[in-house]
């Protein structure tokens, strides 16, 4: 069932990990959980071991006598979950210095910054890093913001609450005591339950830690923890020579926005339209489906927002090729309207360095993009994102 689930999606991302196995060693594929990773090495070399490294008895194998561990694999390996393992990386290096075969190490995890560390101290050089994320809308046209793009979740939409549920349960289980030492796992819950209300908007760690109760470097470390197990993400501000008087705090938001209709209890199209929240969650939806784009095509995560202390904002701001910037206003609306695209003139007037564009990213029925005012072309997001 599992490998029905995965292999019915052709992932944007399989040609370049292709290319890449026959040019490298080893690959490096990270991204949070039930993203589909596993399956889509599995799906590029069938016939390559598989190896979790989850279960106990060979972690202890693994770490008591690495070079006798590595030694009894059949290549070409998957090594699912290296983050919890990360001391083979060193003798990985050694093995492949000394037999320089392309494509025998097929390696994912689920933690950023570890296995970064790792691969940077060990395997530079040797191995390509990619990152998947949850399904696209450009990958399938299933994706939505209610949904949001886990692959299980699109296969069997009926249970995604308990899927949810599920997996916020494991995932805090799993990785969070791993990489945090959570005491008060109630806290915890409420501070996510928080984090999602605030989804969207400019990060205020002081303004989450009093109502949770723990000081303000514990709220640091919790989204830490976060960040680097791929389920949130910090939209930094756009730096320049426009206005001096800018916020430069991040901006937060959940990586899937599913996951976060779920936290936020919105189960249905019909809640999310009367929802308070309904415009931040589809924010967060066009933010992941941008990230997504970005990094499935090899290009860097770039994704700013921008805001002064006059409260001139813009939802993003996306560096493009040739010195183009691309201006984007993101309204949950189904009534597109020029006055909704005036922050993006106003800023536009200032920007003299970049050639720019602007663009309207709306939830209205509309197929067809539309130039709304002075140059601010309205998309339907499902057509922006069809966009290849």
């Amino acid at each position: 069932m599992c490998i029905i689930i995965y292999i019915m999606w052709q992932r944007d991302l399989a040609n370049r990990l292709d290319k890449a196995l026959k040019n490298f060693s080893a690959i490096v594929l990270t991204g949070p959980r039930r993203a589909g990773k596993t399956f889509l090495l599995k799906s590029l070399r069938p016939k390559a071991q598989y190896v979790l490294l989850e279960d106990p008895d060979i972690i202890t194998r693994a770490k008591s006598d690495p070079r006798a561990f590595l030694e009894s694999l059949r290549f070409p390996v998957i090594l699912d979950e290296i983050q919890n393992c990360p001391e083979l990386l060193p003798y990985i290096r050694t093995i492949i210095d000394s037999k320089n075969k392309k494509g025998q190490w097929l390696i994912t995890g689920s933690q950023e910054f570890s296995i970064m560390k790792g691969v940077t101290e060990s395997m530079t050089g040797r191995a390509a890093i990619f990152q998947l994320l949850p399904l696209s809308y450009h990958e399938t046209k299933q994706t939505s913001p209610l949904i949001g793009g886990f692959p299980e979740i699109l296969k069997r939409k009926a249970l995604k609450n308990d899927w949810f549920r599920s997996y916020l349960q494991t995932y805090i289980e799993r990785d969070i005591r791993e990489i945090i030492n959570v005491k008060d796992m109630s806290s915890y819950r409420l501070f996510i339950q928080l984090l999602a209300q605030r989804n969207g908007q400019v990060l205020n760690k002081s303004d989450l830690a009093a109502p949770v109760g723990v000081k303000v470097p514990t709220i640091a470390h919790w989204l830490s923890a976060l960040e680097i197990t791929n389920q949130i993400y910090f939209v930094r501000p756009y730096f320049n020579n426009y206005e001096k008087r800018l916020i430069k705090s991040p901006k937060i938001y959940f990586l899937d926005s599913g996951l976060l209709c779920h936290i936020l209890n919105i189960q249905t199209e019909a809640d999310l339209v009367r929802h308070p929240y309904a415009g931040f969650v589809f924010e967060a939806y066009v933010l992941s489906e941008l990230l997504k784009s970005q990094i499935n095509k090899g290009a860097a995560k770039e994704v700013y927002y921008f805001r002064d202390e006059s409260g001139l904002e813009i939802d993003f701001m996306v560096p493009r090729k040739n010195n183009h910037l691309e201006l984007i206003e993101v309204k949950y609306t189904k009534t597109p309207l020029p006055a909704m695209v005036q922050n993006l003139i106003s800023l536009n007037k200032k920007i003299k360095d970049k050639t720019t564009i602007l663009s309207l990213i709306h939830n209205a029925n509309s197929v067809d993009n539309e130039i709304l005012t002075q140059n601010v072309t309205a998309y339907n997001h499902k057509t922006y994102f069809s966009i290849d």
